[in-house]
């Protein structure tokens, strides 16, 4: 099927701040990679933070020059100074943070800057950058100066570049990380087109398990090294092997695992809905015959109205009812009323990101702001501590307004963490970084010193650590130095921002076991954004979906979830477990299809199916 290799890798070698070209043992990124790709092939590429996915990347598009080893792209070695444009042209790549590779004043300027320099005919250019635009969904935004987008918004402007050129080989680093469960879709489907109708290879990096079940073959990579390949069954059925290098599977992967682990009769490399499904109405379905008519039939509405008589749900929604708290400024820790916001007024970049919000968050709760990239999510964050002051409307935070509010007094009680925290580490050390807020609020020396410490143990940052350098720090550590540098200030309200972007399954897993934590133990408001409907699921006491500058709709995960038709048509989705409930539910409703989370799936169809396993 395929023809040639058009990446040939052998015996690859790469360390940092190497001297001469040596290999320093210590900070050794790449160590020993053999790896072949043919033209043609779409190979996801996966493995923790820090495991030299990204510096691999940068090899194979000769960014880096490996200091051993070959390193061959369309047959032109990368050590060849004269020939590093050509791979260049063979072989284009988006990067993670796409700031990095956006330089035009308007969109649709920067999307033409690279065929405009390798000089294609003015027509062709015209049609290419509409349709690499169209593509991934930013036509709309064609005028609009980069710097005025969102961070996905920003993403798609630079793969619609890459996708201009026409590459033989497209790599993408972790690419999608910041894009909306559909706008992610969207993005693997267009690439899958280009790989499947024009042969272009895909080199795909990524920490999203989803994404890669339908790729030619997987590389997964651990401490610059490549510690398993095959195609996705094969991969993801060693689900053991995956956890133990900081990965994870599809959720319906696990699950089954979980259901096999529980006697069910089921092979481990099912992937997706529909594998299961076909497994289901093959193998399965006739168990469920065995329940009797006295069963309750509508389990959904039986379960919900006990939820709500035992988790109180009635009394989080009153503020939608007619008869309107009267105690609201006490019980809720921001208010919005009519808040819009629009930027670069009067000028020929005015775009309107807010439009109108009202909405009222309760003190000591786990709110989750969901909604499509570009919907205003960071906006409507950003002026919770002034950072931001709204066009029009009013902003009450812990009962006074904030346009009449000390905005340094604000900040102390509103921490906010950006979509890269480490972004907001500057001092020369660990200690000073975390320690900045209390300094300038006149702690004592003695003071400072408990709280760092204290901090750092709260975020689960090794004390060792405290003297290093940021620039020390592998990704995670840093992650978890900003968040201490915030919390150190003990805010009422934590605002963060797509906190876990970018880190691999076990590294996100990690900083939201200690985000859940914190909040537990101080009893706080936590504010979270995130594209992740999964962790939106297991951790949002309610949630405010947003959807082009206004608020579309409210509620707890169930009332939310429950519309996933109007969540897709607004870029959005639900977890992949709750797909597969929906589905079985058609077959049997006394299958909830309100599930959201693995383990409430599996104990749902255990019920439901009433095995005699424990």
């Amino acid at each position: 099927m395929f023809m040639y290799e058009i990446i040939k890798i052998s015996d690859l070698k790469f360390s940092y701040g190497s001297v001469d070209g040596g290999i320093d043992d210590k900070i050794k990124a790449i160590n020993g990679v053999e790896l072949n790709v043919f033209r043609g092939q779409f190979v996801s590429i996966l493995g923790r933070n820090g495991s030299g996915k990204s510096t691999l990347a940068k090899i194979i598009n000769a960014l880096l020059i490996p200091c051993e080893g070959i390193c061959l792209i369309n047959g032109i070695n990368s050590r060849d100074d004269e020939l590093r444009w050509e791979i260049r042209k063979v072989c284009g790549m988006v990067f993670q943070n796409p700031d990095n590779q956006i330089i035009g004043t308007s969109v649709e300027e920067d999307v033409a800057f690279g065929l405009e320099n390798i000089g294609v005919p003015s027509d062709e250019i015209r049609r290419r950058i509409n349709d690499s635009m169209r593509c991934v969904g930013i036509y709309d935004i064609r005028d609009n100066a980069p710097h005025l987008l969102s961070g996905g918004q920003k993403q798609r402007v630079a793969i619609a570049g890459i996708l201009a050129m026409k590459p033989e080989c497209i790599v993408l680093d972790e690419a999608t990380a910041m894009l909306d469960p559909i706008g992610r879709r969207e993005v693997i489907e267009v690439v899958r087109q280009l790989n499947k109708e024009f042969n272009i290879t895909i080199l795909h990096i990524t920490h999203n398990m989803d994404e890669t079940v339908l790729s030619d073959r997987i590389v997964v990579m651990d401490e610059g090294s490549v510690v398993m390949t095959g195609n996705p069954k094969e991969v993801f059925s060693q689900v053991s092997k995956l956890k133990s290098s900081g990965l994870d599977v599809p959720q319906i992967t696990e699950l089954v695992n979980k259901l096999i682990d529980k006697g069910f009769d089921l092979p481990r490399d099912i992937l997706t809905v529909e594998e299961f499904m076909c497994y289901w109405k093959k193998d399965l379905g006739n168990v469920n015959k065995c329940h009797s008519e006295a069963e309750p039939k509508n389990l959904l509405c039986r379960d919900k109205i006990l939820r709500c008589a035992q988790d109180d749900i009635g009394d989080v929604n009153k503020c939608h009812s007619e008869v309107e708290p009267k105690n609201l400024l006490s019980d809720y820790v921001v208010i919005t009323k009519n808040l819009k916001y629009v930027y670069s007024p009067k000028t020929p970049f005015e775009t309107e990101a807010i439009k109108g919000i009202s909405i009222n968050i309760k003190k000591g709760s786990f709110t989750c702001i969901i909604g499509h990239t570009g919907c205003g999510k960071s906006t409507l964050m950003q002026h919770f501590n002034g950072l931001l002051k709204p066009t029009s409307g009013e902003i009450f935070v812990n009962g006074n307004e904030i346009s009449k509010k000390d905005l340094k007094e604000l900040r102390k009680k509103v921490g906010l963490l950006f979509q890269y925290p480490e972004q907001q580490l500057f001092e020369e050390t660990v200690y000073k970084d975390i320690a900045f807020g209390l300094k300038q609020s006149g702690y004592t020396k003695e003071e400072i010193d408990i709280k760092v410490k204290e901090a750092a143990f709260d975020v689960g940052l090794d004390e060792e650590l405290l003297s290093r350098s940021i620039y020390d720090l592998s990704g995670g550590q840093k992650r978890r130095a900003a968040i201490a540098g915030v919390i150190i200030m003990e805010p009422d309200i934590l605002v963060l921002d797509e906190p876990t972007a970018g880190l691999d399954p076990e590294g996100r897993d990690e900083i939201l076991k200690l985000i859940k934590n914190y909040h537990i133990k101080k009893k706080n408001t936590i504010l979270f954004v995130s594209h992740s409907m999964e962790d939106v699921a297991r951790l949002a006491d309610h949630i405010f979906v947003m959807n082009k500058g206004f608020l579309e709709m409210e509620g707890t995960a169930q009332e939310v979830f429950s519309n996933k038709e109007r969540l897709e048509e607004i870029g959005l989705a639900v977890p992949q477990i709750t797909y597969l409930m929906s589905e079985l539910n058609k077959l049997d409703e006394r299958l909830n299809p309100e599930c959201f989370m693995v383990d409430d799936a599996l104990k749902n169809i255990l019920r439901t199916i009433k095995t005699n396993i424990v």
